[in-house]
């Protein structure tokens, strides 16, 4: 699957702050999920993949061509940007459809699609208020609406989720996952680990300017050699279980939960361990409620990468 957006050697600074050093990947059809705490150069990196900044050193190419200034590549962008920028007298109709006007649609396509898209983030009750006196979901949702008024091929979404109440983030997910069955591209960026993880396996870490990793979660975690992983069983007789897994060089501790109804294995070689599993449980005659990883997500990766 060729790539949809690549950039290589990507770097900018302001002033003195770095905002984005030697950014080298690319990115496929499907959702990719740009994760790092505020201030990891999420926003930097989004701004000039729709060449809306320039670089210091390094390009960036949308489908093999050059962003800054193409403007015709505007026309299959869709961006949401992280901060509010709206004309608080306008109302959320007005809104979109002065932005559909930029894209030089007829008069009568410009009204179906702002109608459409205020009906997909359900604003249409309120489309004829003002700005100013939309709450904040509202306006994020807004934001979000205008970034798919075009029907774009590529949607750029700077934390969309941000100041949604849990059911608009259902909704919002919902609808993000189903662009992607549609076979667009959707890059999406969050400092909140598990919005990503509900969207997308594919991620990208970034943190402090730098890529620290990328790729499925699993994959990420197969490039982490030293980085302990934690199995708890739940079982019949963990304290006979242990007694096995502490002969084990690969096994690096074992402790019991308070109930001593399971235990919590740190080893360094899941696979070696999941493999004596079931041998284990048959000679031993050990019966299993459950064997769960309580540390397979993206909490534990991003901490130890930014532990690192």
């Amino acid at each position: 699957m060729k790539p949809i957006v690549e950039t290589k050697n990507l770097s900018k600074w302001y002033g003195n702050v770095l905002g984005l050093s030697d950014v080298t990947l690319q990115i496929e059809p499907g959702i990719t999920g740009i994760l790092g705490p505020n201030g990891a150069g999420k926003s930097t990196f989004l701004k000039l993949i729709t060449g809306q900044i320039k670089p210091n050193i390094g390009t960036a190419r949308i489908k093999g061509q050059k962003i800054r200034n193409n403007y015709h590549l505007f026309s299959i962008i869709g961006f949401c940007p992280e901060q509010d920028f709206f004309y608080d007298e306008m109302t959320g109709l007005q809104f979109v459809t002065s932005l559909l006007k930029l894209h030089h649609f007829s008069e009568s396509e410009v009204e179906t699609r702002a109608q459409k898209a205020l009906e997909i983030v359900e604003l249409v009750e309120d489309k004829d208020r003002v700005i100013r006196s939309y709450s904040r979901g509202m306006r994020q949702r807004l934001k979000f609406a205008q970034a798919i008024a075009h029907d774009p091929e590529i949607i750029v979404l700077d934390e969309p989720l941000s100041g949604l109440d849990p059911l608009g983030r259902r909704k919002i997910i919902h609808l993000i996952k189903s662009y992607k069955g549609e076979g667009r591209t959707i890059i999406v960026s969050s400092h909140v680990l598990p919005e990503i993880e509900a969207m997308t396996k594919r991620i990208i870490l970034i943190h402090q300017g730098n890529i620290f990793a990328q790729g499925d979660i699993h994959y990420i975690r197969d490039l982490i050699d030293t980085h302990p992983h934690i199995i708890s069983i739940k079982c019949s007789n963990a304290r006979q279980l242990a007694s096995k897994f502490i002969q084990q060089d690969y096994v690096l501790k074992v402790h019991f939960s308070s109930s001593n109804d399971s235990l919590l294995i740190e080893t360094n070689d899941r696979d070696k361990l999941f493999s004596l599993l079931p041998s284990l449980f048959i000679e031993n005659k050990i019966e299993v409620d459950e064997i769960t990883s309580p540390d397979d997500n993206l909490q534990a990766v991003f901490d130890y990468l930014v532990g690192k």
